[in-house]
């Protein structure tokens, strides 16, 4: 919460307000799901941020797993609210920490001892497990980032994509896909594995070319707050080129907050600001693309 202690006039210095939940926006007409959220990364209880969300027509979450304990948590969560469903994985940069350790403690799991391979096949043996279970309708977020993880990280990163890819079809569950800096490896692993049947690129990060590709493989598209982002033309411009029935919509709280909120909370209760812009950018009524995503979002995660 900001101090409200400040100038004599009662102002605020620009910064007070960055740790103060955005307000609530005006509800939906028509309710849809956040197709990718960390529950388990926000402020709120579940069931609060499920209260609020539900309050502005977000009556549906997908609650995403990184990690061993958070694709626990997410399963778990699941089972214990009906407005939620599950994914589980080892997040892209989850992997090298597994194999090479995690000496500076920068996860959430703090400092790790090297494991190797063994460890990455004793986890994904885990995740496996996992996403057997009914309330589990997802696999992800896993995939590839260039971003945060070197050359050094770059096989164990591909080798966990590949046994989630594997994981994803055996289980006949969705892949959801987190790509950061590594399109073009992403649609490569894809193609050389063979794609499950649902595929979900979440936090869509690519152009408007690399939309048409996935959009000719019938991948979903899913966009979050950075969609308004000023510098975020090319996802504009893939928004406008991907058809209606492979998009969806996040927020992957508490990342990625829409503007006029940058750099505040998210939580699910904010899709409605995400999803007017893009209905605005679209050029498509807000009902129409409730309607729409709605439906995507059941068909893609099977509920």
């Amino acid at each position: 919460m900001a101090s409200n202690s400040g100038p004599a006039d009662g102002g605020r210095k620009k910064n007070d307000d960055k740790d103060v939940p955005p307000p609530l926006p005006a509800p939906l007409n028509v309710p849809v799901a956040d197709s990718h959220t960390h529950l388990d990364m926000q402020s709120s209880t579940v069931e609060d941020a499920l209260a609020k969300a539900a309050s502005v027509g977000v009556t549906t979450v997908i609650q995403v797993g990184c990690d061993l304990a958070g694709s626990r948590w997410a399963a778990e969560t699941a089972a214990a609210h009906d407005a939620v469903w599950a994914t589980v994985a080892l997040h892209p940069n989850e992997a090298p920490r597994i194999v090479l350790g995690d000496p500076d403690g920068w996860s959430r799991q703090g400092a790790r001892e090297p494991g190797g391979e063994a460890a990455l096949e004793a986890a994904l043996a885990e995740i496996d497990r996992l996403a057997a279970l009914p309330q589990v309708r997802g696999v992800g977020e896993t995939g590839l980032d260039y971003f945060r993880t070197g050359p050094e990280g770059m096989a164990a990163q591909e080798l966990s994509f590949r046994r989630h890819i594997d994981i994803a079809k055996r289980h006949g569950k969705a892949l959801v896909i987190h790509d950061r800096d590594a399109h073009d490896d992403v649609l490569r692993v894809l193609q050389e594995e063979g794609a499950p049947e649902t595929v979900v690129f979440h936090c869509y990060s690519g152009d408007a070319e690399m939309a048409k590709v996935c959009a000719a493989a019938g991948y979903y598209m899913s966009f979050a707050g950075n969609i308004t982002f000023k510098n975020a033309q090319q996802l504009r411009d893939a928004l406008a080129v991907a058809p209606l029935d492979l998009i969806l919509v996040e927020t992957d709280a508490p990342f990625l907050t829409p503007m006029p909120y940058r750099g505040r909370p998210n939580a699910p209760y904010l899709i409605p600001v995400t999803l007017r812009a893009m209905a605005e950018m679209k050029d498509i009524d807000e009902d129409a693309l409730a309607t729409a995503v709605a439906a995507n979002t059941a068909r893609a995660f099977g509920y």
